[in-house]
Order: C-alpha cells, then sequence, then structure tokens
C-alpha cells in the first residue's frame, strides 16, 4: 500500500515513491526525535525523583522512615500518575541517583530500561 506509486495528473506529472519516501521520511526522522526527547525527559525526571527521595531520607539507606516514605510517596504517586511509581520503582529511581549522582553524565541515547540493565551491573 505504501510502496505503490502515487500518481496526481498534472500535465503529465506525477508523484512517484521517491518523493513520497521524502516526505516519509521527515515525519519519521520528526517522530523519532520526538519520542527521544519525551524519552530523555523521564530518563531525567526519574533521576530527579531519585535524588528528591535521597535527599528527604536524608542520604541513609534502611530507615524506617525511608520504607514509609517509599511506600506513601507510590501510594500518591500511583492515584495521580498510573502505574510505574511501585515502592521497587522508586527504590529504582533512588539507587539511580546514587550510582549516576551526576546529572550532567546522563545520556540522551540510553533509555531507562538501559540505565536499569547498568545499574544492575556489578564491578
Amino acid at each position: 500500500m505504501i510502496e505503490r506509486i502515487l500518481t496526481i495528473n498534472r500535465g503529465g506529472e506525477g508523484i512517484k515513491n521517491d518523493f513520497y519516501n521524502e516526505i516519509k521520511s521527515i515525519l519519521v526522522n520528526a517522530r523519532n526525535k520526538v519520542y527521544n526527547t519525551a524519552n530523555f525527559a523521564m530518563v531525567q525526571a526519574y533521576w530527579n525523583i531519585g535524588k528528591k527521595i535521597i535527599e528527604e531520607q536524608g542520604g541513609k539507606d534502611t530507615a524506617e522512615y525511608g520504607q514509609g516514605l517509599l511506600e506513601e510517596l507510590s501510594k500518591q504517586m500511583t492515584k495521580d500518575f498510573g502505574k510505574g511509581f511501585t515502592v521497587a520503582n522508586l527504590k529504582n529511581m533512588r539507587q539511580f541517583y546514587i550510582i549516576f549522582p551526576n546529572g550532567y553524565a546522563l545520556r540522551s541515547e540510553l533509555s531507562w530500561t538501559y540505565y536499569r540493565s547498568l545499574m544492575r551491573v556489578e564491578n
């Protein structure tokens, strides 16, 4: 369907696959840029959430307050934003900040899934 030659009668001129493919490429590239920009914005958001959790917990890893904080935050975030804010995922965000404390070092080419994989790698 997409590969067929589109023709418009204008004095014998027609629109061929090359023209259509150029137009298609423009849209595909724009959509990819939007996806990559949104993906990196979420990576940065997760890093910032991790930072805020660490700051609120006072940097303590196993504090009773810290666990309660994550449970309550998870409930509120899930209510307001839907899935994706389980206690386990909030712990991932917290760990993300601990492992990558320099926000300027985050790469736009890497997804949240990739960063989570990196966090599981042991030295």
